[in-house]
């Protein structure tokens, strides 16, 4: 039981803060259209149902699928709470702009800073380090298939939401895209030759 609440306990935390989150939020002056916001999203629960739900799928999807040691279980579930503190500092920074669909808010500004000043998307990246960290803890393949999924909703979203930044800001997003990463830090030549 405590494994259990170990695994989906900063998930709720994550849920809650994003429900009260979403009522401090600015008008929203452009958004993305009804079929792709909805086509994305049920990629993603489909992705969430598989990880989560293993009433879902039966056979081989919920068998272990690689009778992982304790200790790695372990790390998945620390991958779970850094996936989780990462998204949820990427909301707070992003503050009233912040959206569940893709969208422009009225006076919306370019954010650069916390996390935002090493990835151009890291409630994604967070999301999704944290989907992996889940899949870890709970070492079934339907898991596995339902991280892909998530990734696979995850980088559409983004890559959508990068059009939008761009008609939106121009040059400035096009400057901020040369030291950023889209969902993983971009490494630095100084950091490269340091090694």
């Amino acid at each position: 039981m405590l494994w259990r609440y170990l695994i989906q306990g900063p998930w709720i935390v994550f849920v809650v803060y994003w429900a009260i989150g979403a009522f401090k939020t600015r008008r929203t002056a452009k958004k993305e259209s009804f079929v792709a916001r909805y086509g994305v999203m049920f990629v993603e629960v489909l992705g969430f149902v598989l990880l989560f739900d293993g009433d879902v799928t039966s056979g081989i999807l919920n068998q272990r699928a690689f009778d992982l040691p304790h200790w790695l279980r372990v790390s998945g579930v620390v991958l779970i709470w850094v996936g989780i503190a990462l998204a949820l500092w990427a909301r707070w920074h992003l503050g009233q702009y912040w959206s569940g669909r893709i969208t422009i808010k009225e006076d919306h500004k370019l954010i650069r800073t916390g996390p935002y000043a090493r990835l151009r998307h890291p409630i994604y990246s967070g999301l999704e380090l944290a989907a992996i960290g889940s899949a870890i803890a709970i070492d079934r393949w339907r898991c596995l298939l339902g991280v892909c999924v998530i990734i696979i909703g995850f980088w559409i979203k983004a890559k959508r939401e990068e059009a939008m930044l761009g008609a939106q800001f121009g040059d400035a997003f096009e400057e901020h895209r040369r030291y950023t990463g889209f969902l993983l830090p971009k490494l630095r030549r100084s950091w490269i030759s340091r090694m």
